[in-house]
């Protein structure tokens, strides 16, 4: 959706407020493509996100490499220098055995961590989890050792398959679109109780996003996500943070980035928790200046 058609948010966001997953797509005769398209890419330039940002009152914002790109970070990395390291950071997608040389320069430029990307509409396959247990593991050791996080987007019957793996990661982790878990089956879904569950009890490494929730829902105004959002908010206001998903890819035309925003206003209407939300967790999380060094 153009942001001409966008509509006056219902709140505005407080200081230093985060996107903490959105994308970034350039000219195609500049920027090449990956050869596993899941979508058409669009033409969605950081003016536009930018112009976005300005609408809700963000100030920070995290670059998320889109499966569109495959690993060429170029465009991403590109918009990062224009934004700076103060104001952003970045999720790359690169080979886990990526030389260590890489992982220093895209650390210099304000990348803190790498995917691990399956589409949402994947179908269940069996043995997939334990495919992807090499780059799972092989990411989680060097992300480790630099300080980075591993940023999950899978189908729901994914992350339920790698529940056991996630709880037992020893660095911060993300997992986009709340897990994926479908609303149409509701808070009680076993993969989504055992979701709650590590949220509330693991060692609290695990985040989720509040993002994308549009690829979850089937109820207008995504009304059947709210039970899970409340659910994950009362589970662990610590360990949640915000999206828009810009430019919303293959659901553009059916979804504003506004009214995302303010589904999150109404799922968390105190001032506490949406500042954790939107500041005090992505701050934590992605290594930005606190409130007291960003004034200095």
């Amino acid at each position: 959706m153009s942001l001409h058609a966008e509509s006056e948010p219902e709140f505005r966001a407080m200081p230093l407020s985060c996107d903490s997953h959105f994308h970034v797509f350039g000219p195609a005769e500049r920027y090449s493509y990956g050869s596993d398209l899941r979508y058409k890419p669009p033409v969605a330039p950081l003016a536009e996100h930018q112009a976005l940002a300005r609408l809700l009152g963000i100030e920070r914002m995290v670059f998320v490499q889109p499966s569109a790109y495959g690993r060429n970070n170029a465009c991403m990395l590109d918009a990062m220098r224009e934004v700076g390291p103060q104001k952003c950071r970045g999720i790359v997608d690169v080979d886990e055995n990526v030389p260590d040389a890489e992982l220093e320069r895209l650390n210099a430029l304000g990348v803190r961590g790498v995917r691990v990307n399956v589409s949402p509409v994947h179908k269940p396959e069996a043995g997939l989890a334990d495919k992807l247990m090499p780059r799972i593991n092989t990411l989680a050791a060097r992300c480790a050792e630099i300080g980075w996080h591993l940023d999950f987007l899978l189908p729901g019957w994914l992350t339920n398959e790698l529940m056991d793996t996630l709880w037992k990661l020893k660095l911060d982790f993300t997992c986009a679109h709340m897990g994926m878990f479908l609303a149409r089956d509701g808070v009680g879904q076993p993969g989504f109780q055992r979701f709650l569950d590590l949220l509330k009890h693991g060692a609290g490494h695990c985040y989720a996003k509040f993002t994308g929730i549009y690829r979850m829902s089937v109820a207008p105004g995504f009304t059947d996500v709210a039970p899970m959002a409340q659910a994950l908010i009362e589970a662990a206001p610590d360990r949640l943070i915000w999206g828009s998903d810009f430019p919303h890819l293959s659901f553009a035309d059916r979804v504003s980035s506004v009214e995302l925003f303010n589904l999150l206003g109404r799922w968390a209407p105190d001032d506490e928790t949406r500042r954790k939300i939107l500041v005090s967790n992505p701050q934590r999380l992605f290594g930005f200046a606190s409130e007291q060094e960003a004034k200095a």
